[in-house]
């Protein structure tokens, strides 16, 4: 609880964050930050990468109380050496950082260069019985060698390398941690100690601007199914645990039933080139456009212009694009997560999980069938609407403040 009369000081580290792709997590902090920044109890100063802070204005934040801690960039290193280099900065950043009785210091991820320095600062400060620290742990990295891991063959050692580095965060996020941050109601349970009760364990699901999509969807002028360019549309990182290669064979047999399907893959991530060479070796370059990285209004054309959208991570503790797509009035389909159980209830046909057949027969089932299309539609506004940001970020806001 906050000292009366006093702002809370909110200090955000996400030296991690970087390159062109917005994370699950770099969204939440800089939807949550945007509207936090209006309230005059409040003082948002970001410890952050220089990609990070161009991610920031990217997304509509400007004049925000800053420091850089890493100027480095993510195509200079390999992922361990660049991991390694943000690290030590984020410490040094650390040690130099001096909070005051009312800080809350929100780490925005669980990968080191976010959580080490909080804990730091947490540790070093202990004599400041008001400063907090909110972990945000949005995804638990599975054992490589599991069936469930999108780290196969070659990339298993990226799989490895993350699921080690994350087991010791875990460790000190449980001892140490005031409050955790959670994407979905699966993992509170994990962060429940004898000193945090599930009533500091926020799940925090994510939001949607859905301001744009009900002016539209209010219009009456929306583009008739059957003009739309594209059978389906997939936003999101081209990540390992995004089923974007996956999402090729599934098109494949989508397109066995529909030679002319056309899909709209929107996103960059290390997969970029792979998933090049997949669309080619597949004979699908008519039927598949990668349109590279899209937001704001440009995303939203293509929202317009699709009549349904795809989420296939094959391993994901949520995802908030689907959503967004949802607030458009795209039904979807996914595979059968249980994340997703309680996170889309609703508006999505779920699929037995490496069913690429049955993935492709739902997609048609949308396509092809009115009444099955018009009532998921509907599910997925109705749910979207639930996920409006500003009354998220409120929520949100009055659970820490009451810390």
């Amino acid at each position: 609880m906050l000292k009366k009369d006093h702002k809370l000081r909110l200090a955000v580290i996400a030296n991690w964050a970087q390159g062109n792709a917005i994370s699950g997590g770099d969204r939440i902090f800089i939807e949550l930050i945007k509207r936090w920044a209006n309230k005059p109890s409040a003082k948002i100063h970001l410890l952050i990468s220089q990609e990070g802070l161009r991610m920031c204005e990217r997304s509509g934040m400007t004049n925000y109380e800053h420091s850089i801690w890493s100027f480095s960039q993510a195509d200079t290193h390999s992922m361990p050496l660049n991991f390694i280099d943000r690290t030590i900065k984020s410490i040094a950043g650390a040690l130099r950082y001096h909070p005051d009785e009312n800080t809350i210091i929100y780490s925005s991820s669980d990968f080191w260069p976010d959580s080490i320095p909080a804990l730091i600062i947490k540790l070093k400060n202990r004599n400041l019985k008001g400063l907090k620290w909110i972990a945000g742990f949005y995804l638990f990295a599975s054992p490589p060698w599991r069936k469930e891991s999108p780290y196969k063959g070659k990339k298993m050692f990226i799989g490895l390398f993350y699921w080690l580095t994350q087991l010791p965060m875990y460790w000190l996020t449980n001892k140490f941690a005031d409050m955790v941050f959670v994407t979905s109601k699966p993992d509170v349970e994990k962060f429940i100690t004898n000193k945090r009760d599930e009533s500091r364990i926020a799940v925090i699901r994510g939001g949607v601007d859905t301001i744009p999509s009900e002016a539209y969807l209010e219009t009456g002028n929306i583009l008739q199914t059957d003009m739309r360019k594209y059978d389906a549309c997939f936003v999101g990182r081209l990540h390992y645990q995004k089923g974007v290669i996956e999402l090729i064979k599934i098109w494949k047999f989508v397109c066995s039933k529909k030679n002319d399907a056309k899909l709209a893959i929107i996103g960059v991530g290390p997969l970029e080139n792979e998933l090049k060479d997949k669309v080619k070796e597949m004979g699908l370059q008519n039927n598949i456009e990668l349109l590279g990285f899209k937001d704001g209004k440009e995303k939203y054309e293509i929202f317009k212009q699709s009549k349904l959208f795809v989420h296939p991570a094959t391993y994901d503790s949520g995802g908030m694009a689907a959503c967004e797509a949802m607030a458009w009035g795209l039904p979807g389909v996914s595979f059968d997560l249980e994340a997703l159980k309680t996170y889309y209830p609703k508006g999505m046909l779920k699929t037995s999980c490496h069913d690429f057949n049955k993935f492709a027969e739902n997609i048609m089932a949308l396509l092809d069938d009115e009444d099955l299309y018009i009532k998921t539609r509907d599910d997925a506004i109705s749910w979207a609407r639930e996920w409006d940001w500003d009354k998220r970020a409120e929520e949100i806001f009055n659970y820490i403040q009451k810390g």
